[in-house]
C-alpha cells in the first residue's frame, strides 16, 4: 500500500486533461501546428492530428465524453519535463559521494507504492555463469499537479487534484554483469492494450481496455503499479523497480549542478510569429544550460528540426548524457552542502516501490548503477509507426529491441559473448547399430495437430543412417518447440550426444532427463516434414537502426535546428 501519500489523494474521477498530448511549449488554442497540411516534415506529430487538433484515441476517456467534437477549451500552458529529474535522483545516491547516515536523512522525502498491480508477471530472467541477473528499472514522470509547487510549473488549474498521467516513460536496463546500461523510451500517445489493474488503496478494478489506449493513461488506473503492468504485458520484461517523479525540483537542481553542456549546429530561437516556442535561445556550438534556460531545451519542439515530440526527445537523451558524465566527474559538485540540497529536492520528488523504499536499498542501487561507464550507456527510443496522430510499435523492430533487452544483449554492440564451446561427454558413444533410439512424436503445437505417423517415419530415417535399434513410439503425441535427445544417465550421453551429431543438431541438443527410460528422440514442432531438423537460424543481436541509439559518451552529438528558428 502507499506510504506518504498525501499528493496522491486527488479525484480519481477525471478523464484525461486536454494536455495529454505533453511536453509542449505552451501554443495558445486555435494555433496551428506547422502547416495546415501537417508538420513540416509531413508527418503527422505524436500528439497531434494532422491539422493541429487533439485527437484523442479511440476508447480514450475524452473520446468515450466526447471531447473530440466541438468547440475545445482553451489549450493550457503545456507542462515541465521531469525526466531528468528521476535519473538524477538514482544518480546523485549513487555518485555524489556522500556517507550512509546522511541518506537516512532523506527517507522521509520517499513515498512508496505497488510494483505491479497486474495479474501477469514476466519471468525473471536467467542468472549468468556467475549468479548475476540484470535490473530494469522504469522511469516514469508524472504530471501531477497535487501541490502548489506542481501547480506553478504545470498551470492547468482546473486539473488541481485531478489523476495523473504518465507522460515520460524510460526503462533503464543494467546488465547482469554491470558492465553496460540501456535506456528504453517510449513516447507517451503510444497506442497500446493496458491490462486489467487494481488500485492498492480502494480496491477498484479498472478492465483491460482495448488496443486503442494511449499508454500515458495507466497511471491513472491504479498507480505506477499499472504502468509497470503495461511495460510487462507489452515487452515481456521483468521489471524489478520503479521510480516516479513530478513536476518539482527541475530548475532548482539544473540549477545546483551548475549547468549542462548542449549543442546546437545553429543559432536557434524557439519562438515563431505566432508565440509558439519555448523561448530557448542560444549560438551555434556548445553552451552550458542551467535554470530556466535548461528547462527551455528539455521543453523546445519548435525550432529542432522535424519539429516533432521525437526531435524532442534526441534533445533530452543528448541533455542527459551530459549530465551522467558530469554528475559522475562530479565538476561542478564538490561542496558536502551542494550536494546535500541537491539530493533532498531529488528524493522530495520521487516515488518509488517498495523494494527501493529505504535510503540503504536507494544507496545499493546507486553503487551498482554507477559501476557502467557514460561509454557503454546507450539510449533508444523504442521503434515505432505513426497512426494517424498518434504512434505504435513497429511491429519486429520493437520486438527486435525488447528482446535484446530480455536477453540482456549490450545495445552498443560491445563486449559480445564468445560462442560457448560445446562440451563432448567423457562417455564415448557406442557404434550406431547397437544404440537403441526410441523415437516420439512432438509436432503438435499450440495451432497445429501433430503430424500422422511423424515417429514412425523418423525412425525408417534413422535407421537409413545406420541406428538399426532406432523404433517409433506410437503410444502418444506430445508438444515439443525443437527438437531434442534425452537420455537418462551419464552412461547414455555420449550415445546421445552421438544421435544429436548424426541429425545435424548442436551437441546441446541432447539433454538429461528423468522422463526417459534411454535414449529417446523427440521429434519437434520445428521438424514437421523433410529428412532433417531445419538448421537454427543465427539471432541477429543489432540494435534496429529505428532505434536511434546514442552512446553515452559522445560529446559531439549536436541538435540540428530548422532554418526558420535561427537567427
Amino acid at each position: 500500500m502507499r506510504q506518504n501519500s498525501v499528493r496522491k489523494e486527488g479525484a480519481r474521477q477525471r478523464a484525461p486533461h486536454a494536455s495529454d498530448h505533453g511536453w509542449d511549449e505552451g501554443e495558445q488554442d486555435g494555433s496551428s501546428v506547422g502547416t495546415q497540411d501537417g508538420p513540416r516534415d509531413g508527418r503527422a506529430r505524436p500528439g497531434k492530428s494532422p491539422d493541429g487538433g487533439d485527437d484523442p484515441p479511440e476508447g480514450s476517456a475524452r473520446h468515450r465524453r466526447g471531447g473530440g467534437g466541438g468547440a475545445r477549451p482553451p489549450r493550457r500552458k503545456r507542462r515541465v519535463l521531469r525526466w531528468s529529474a528521476t535519473i538524477l535522483s538514482v544518480l546523485i545516491l549513487g555518485t555524489a559521494g556522500a556517507g550512509y547516515l546522511y541518506y537516512q536523512h532523506l527517507s522521509g522525502n520517499l513515498e512508496t507504492d505497488d510494483l505491479n498491480l497486474g495479474e501477469h508477471r514476466a519471468p525473471e530472467p536467467t542468472p549468468n555463469a556467475a549468479g548475476q541477473t540484470p535490473l530494469n528499472i522504469l522511469l516514469i514522470g508524472s504530471d501531477a499537479r497535487d501541490s502548489k509547487a506542481n501547480q506553478k510549473l504545470g498551470g492547468a488549474k482546473e486539473t488541481f487534484g485531478s489523476p495523473p498521467l504518465a507522460d515520460v516513460q524510460m526503462l533503464l536496463h543494467v546488465s547482469a554483469d554491470r558492465s553496460n546500461m540501456s535506456v528504453v523510451s517510449m513516447p507517451r500517445d503510444t497506442l497500446l492494450q493496458i491490462p486489467k489493474c487494481t488500485d492498492p488503496d480502494d480496491g477498484k478494478v479498472y478492465p483491460q481496455t482495448g488496443p486503442k489506449y494511449m499508454t500515458n493513461e495507466s497511471l491513472g488506473r491504479g498507480g505506477p503499479g499499472c504502468t509497470v503492468a503495461t511495460w510487462e504485458k507489452l515487452t515481456n520484461i521483468h521489471i524489478n523497480h520503479f521510480m516516479m517523479v513530478d513536476f518539482s525540483g527541475v530548475v532548482s537542481m539544473a540549477d545546483a549542478i551548475g549547468g549542462v553542456p548542449v549543442c546546437v549546429d545553429r543559432n536557434i530561437h524557439s519562438r515563431d510569429s505566432e508565440g509558439h516556442g519555448s523561448g530557448l535561445k542560444l549560438k551555434k556550438g556548445t553552451t552550458e544550460v542551467k535554470g530556466e534556460q535548461a528547462l527551455q531545451w528539455l521543453r523546445t519542439r519548435y525550432g529542432f528540426e522535424g519539429g516533432t515530440d521525437i526531435s524532442r526527445a534526441k534533445a533530452q537523451h543528448m541533455y542527459m548524457n551530459a549530465l551522467v558524465r558530469k554528475l559522475r566527474e562530479n565538476t561542478g559538485l564538490t561542496s558536502p552542502n551542494q550536494l546535500r540540497k541537491l539530493a533532498e529536492k531529488a528524493t522530495s520528488a520521487l516515488t518509488v516501490d517498495d523494494g527501493l523504499g529505504s535510503p540503504k536499498k536507494l544507496y545499493d542501487l546507486g553503487n551498482e548503477l554507477k559501476k557502467v561507464s557514460p561509454s557503454r550507456t546507450t539510449m533508444t527510443t523504442m521503434p515505432f509507426d505513426y497512426v494517424g496522430a498518434r504512434v505504435v510499435p513497429k511491429p519486429e523492430d520493437a520486438e527486435q529491441l525488447f528482446r535484446l533487452v530480455r536477453d540482456d544483449v549490450a545495445l552498443d554492440g560491445k563486449g559480445k559473448k564468445k560462442p560457448v564451446k560445446e562440451k563432448v561427454s567423457d562417455d564415448p558413444a557406442a557404434a550406431d547399430d547397437e544404440i537403441a533410439v526410441q523415437v516420439q512424436n512432438g509436432t503438435r503445437s499450440d495451432v497445429e495437430p501433430p503430424v500422422s505417423g511423424r515417429a514412425t517415419t523418423v525412425a525408417q530415417l534413422m535407421a537409413g543412417k545406420g541406428f538399426k535399434k532406432a523404433t517409433p513410439d506410437t503410444t502418444t503425441a506430445l508438444a515439443e518447440e525443437k527438437t531434442v535427445v534425452r537420455y537418462p544417465s551419464a552412461d547414455l550421453e555420449g550415445d546421445a550426444q552421438r544421435v544429436a551429431k548424426s541429425l545435424g543438431l548442436p551437441l546441446s541438443a541432447a539433454k538429461k532427463s528423468t522422463d526417459v527410460s534411454g535414449v529417446t528422440l523427440v521429434v519437434g514442432a520445428d521438424w514437421r516434414e523433410g529428412d532433417a531438423p531445419p538448421k537454427g537460424k543465427k539471432k541477429d543481436d543489432r540494435t534496429p537502426d529505428s532505434a536511434d541509439a546514442l552512446s553515452g559518451s559522445d560529446k559531439k552529438a549536436c541538435m540540428k535546428v530548422d532554418p526558420n528558428f535561427s537567427w
